[in-house]
């Protein structure tokens, strides 16, 4: 009798891993369909937006060439996903394709169309609130809040070498173009000091009170301010987000 009863409990203990190992696999199955579905929606909506709009202006050309950039990466990136995080990271680049067609409507004077959601790489960066021009090494950099003649480059924010870069267009891509025009990490850095902090902006204004004050202002950070160094700049992203995007898919601007 002992020995029924000890092969009845055997017997139900496999059971119950047989049931629970074949629910966590739906379950996994169920997520990985989830978010490949999604993945591919954006996808798809960027083919869209990149397919139809068109522009001569200065500003809108360029947004819809970091769109088409986006958007054959997504492609790759759908090709060769296989787990949750990979779509997720296809997700992330077609969003950002759209963030820059949303700009290229805005510089068309359309309308921009719904928000869309947060991206990842720009939370906590903030956005461009007022025009900012500067001189570094000898040479002129502009930014604001709005597309114009001299400022023809969106960025949907991010960070260069560690530093917040808030969303806002720019005269030049400084924080792609640094390293290849020679002027190395360290100009990349100054022109970030120089465009968002008064202490190099705003002539008479302390370097301490400048960078504090106004590097928040310029960024248009609001009660984000504090937030941006934790987790996002150094921690679970940088070290996560970066390393496997880099590891699973090569990098490039993300």
């Amino acid at each position: 009798m002992r020995t029924l009863l000890v092969v009845i409990l055997v017997a139900l203990v496999v059971a119950a891993l047989v049931w629970w190992r074949r629910e966590s696999a739906a379950r996994a199955a169920r997520e990985l369909a989830d978010v490949r579905a999604d993945a591919q929606r954006w996808y798809e909506r960027l083919g869209g937006q990149v397919m139809n709009l068109h522009g001569d202006d200065p500003a809108v050309r360029q947004a819809l060439v970091d769109a088409s950039e986006r958007y054959n990466a997504a492609g790759s990136q759908l090709e060769q996903a296989r787990t949750v995080h990979q779509y997720r990271l296809a997700r992330e680049t077609a969003l950002e394709g759209l963030a820059y067609t949303r700009a290229a409507r805005i510089a068309l004077g359309i309308d921009p169309g719904p928000d869309l959601p947060p991206l990842a790489a720009a939370q906590g960066t903030g956005q461009l609130t007022r025009e900012r021009e500067v001189q570094v090494q000898g040479q002129m950099f502009k930014a604001g809040p709005q597309p114009g003649r001299d400022t023809p480059y969106y960025y949907p924010g991010g960070r260069f070498q560690g530093r917040p870069v808030p969303a806002g267009w720019y005269s030049t891509p400084w924080w792609k173009t640094a390293l290849g025009a020679g002027a190395g990490v360290l100009g990349g850095m100054l022109i970030a000091d120089a465009l968002f902090s008064p202490a190099f902006a705003d002539p008479g204004y302390g370097w301490d009170a400048g960078y504090q004050e106004g590097f928040a202002d310029a960024a248009g950070y609001g009660d984000q301010g504090g937030d941006y160094g934790g987790d996002m700049a150094g921690g679970d992203f940088g070290g996560d987000f970066g390393g496997d995007f880099g590891g699973d898919f090569g990098g490039g601007d993300f």
